[in-house]
């Protein structure tokens, strides 16, 4: 089995910074982009930033200059930097990616979510 396993998230006073991470573990031969999405109650959940195994990055329009995604292929982890929070940038984030497993497919996985709560 595949976990993604969250961290990092908390209250922060808008202006302030928070990092997110999260960890793949399991039998996991390859991983694939990995991504952070958010979701605040009644919307749908948004991509906040991906990046590529080969280390290439997109931003949602609302994050660029704020947000910084990397990676850790060694250890199977995506982090998310946060800056300048807004009260906006409130919601509960969630990992996501694509992994190889020994089955020979491909598997799609969600982390369990962390929550962000920026205040004024």
């Amino acid at each position: 089995q595949v976990q993604l396993v969250e961290s990092g998230g908390g209250l922060v006073q808008a202006g302030g910074s928070l990092r997110l991470s999260c960890a793949a573990s399991g039998s996991i031969l390859r991983i694939d982009a990995m991504r952070w999405y958010r979701q605040v109650p009644g919307k749908q959940r948004d991509l906040v930033a991906a990046v590529t195994s080969g280390g290439s990055t997109n931003y949602a329009d609302s994050v660029k200059g704020r947000f910084t995604i990397s990676r850790d292929n060694a250890k199977n982890t995506v982090y998310l930097q946060m800056n300048s929070l807004k009260t906006e940038d409130t919601a509960v984030y969630y990992c996501n990616t694509k992994v190889f497993l020994n089955t020979g497919r491909w598997h799609d996985y969600w982390g369990q979510g962390t929550q962000v709560t920026v205040s004024s």
